[in-house]
């Protein structure tokens, strides 16, 4: 494994956004001059390696990288509210000319979900195939509910909208667990504060899988890129609430392996939350859901698919005329 120079800097791991402006050089400059194929994965910064021209990378993608296409709630999660915020939009806005013509760069493009597709080619220009992203299934089993709680799994940024969560599960009066950590914990234990919402922070995959085999559903309030977390609650056997937007409608199927709410707003999350009979789930349906998703399935869809790329490029190459080549 080969690092990039950002690898040395002291606690880099913990203070990964405050290095964001250091990412664009950190990645254009790994020498990958030595290999004919590239194959990245992306959301926001190995698009733009560079390359030798007779190369051909193929990046996989989950999505147009935020501080393009969701400019304000990313500048708000980036930073702290006031000073700090404007301080940043110049930065930021600096980084998304740059993702623009990085995403120029990689020779093709496999999307994670249709939802990342389409965004590929409303902000960058560029069409992209579709292999839906891997879930680890054994890493969970079946559970059966038997806990009288809602979980949340997330990372605790605004875009997420967990303060829709925690407002629904109080207007419902149901307790709810959240998992994960971010820069916006601190004000939304100020919106749960008085309410049944419980952070539990980081916590361990054996303790993930039980807390949600043991949930009521698994609740997923923001436009996701791909809808991993409802697949993870369907390996646990148990059923997902999600917003009907965005990669989430490609990953649930309503009435079968969850539910949709299509307001995003607290009242309209709590109505299904009061309601909710996860009785009506069949644990072994909403597994078989998630079984489709394999790591092997991912591994053979995106060789099957890299190589056909790879292909169309060939023929592509050699039906030039000789004096275009």
């Amino acid at each position: 494994m080969r690092t990039s120079f950002l690898q040395r800097v002291p606690f880099s791991n913990r203070a990964f956004r405050l290095l964001a402006p250091f990412y664009p050089a950190a990645f254009e400059q790994l020498d990958l001059s030595e290999y004919d194929l590239i194959v990245s994965s992306t959301t926001a910064w190995s698009k733009g390696v560079r390359f030798r021209p007779d190369a051909f990378h193929v990046c996989y993608i989950h999505t147009v990288s935020r501080f393009v296409f969701d400019y304000e709630r990313y500048v708000g999660g980036f930073t702290a509210r006031g000073a700090a915020t404007l301080l940043a939009r110049p930065l930021v806005t600096r980084l998304a000319r740059w993702d623009i013509e990085a995403a120029r760069r990689p020779s093709a493009y496999i999307a994670s979900s249709h939802n990342a597709a389409e965004r590929i080619r409303r902000y960058y220009g560029r069409e992209a195939l579709v292999v839906p992203c891997p879930v680890d299934v054994d890493r969970f089993s079946i559970g059966f509910g038997d806990g009288d709680f809602f979980l949340a799994v997330s990372r605790l940024l605004p875009y997420k909208r967990l303060e829709l969560a925690i407002g629904a599960a109080a207007m419902a009066n149901v307790a709810l667990k959240i998992v994960g950590q971010g820069p916006a914990e601190a004000a939304l234990r100020r919106i749960a504060k008085g309410t049944r919402t419980e952070f539990l922070g980081v916590v361990s995959d054996a303790e993930l899988g039980r807390l949600m085999g043991r949930a009521r559903a698994v609740v997923v309030p923001g436009e996701e890129d791909f809808g991993l977390v409802a697949l993870e609650a369907n390996a646990s056997g148990r059923p997902a609430i999600a917003y009907a937007r965005g990669g989430a409608l490609e990953t649930v199927r309503g009435g079968v392996t969850g539910e949709f709410f299509e307001d995003a707003q607290p009242a309209a999350l709590a109505r299904l939350l009061e309601d909710f009979d996860p009785s009506r789930y069949d644990p072994r349906v909403l597994r078989a859901h998630a079984e489709t998703f394999r790591p092997e399935r991912f591994i053979e869809r995106l060789r099957t698919t890299i190589d056909a790329l790879i292909a169309e490029r060939n023929s592509a190459a050699s039906s030039q005329p000789l004096q275009q080549r």
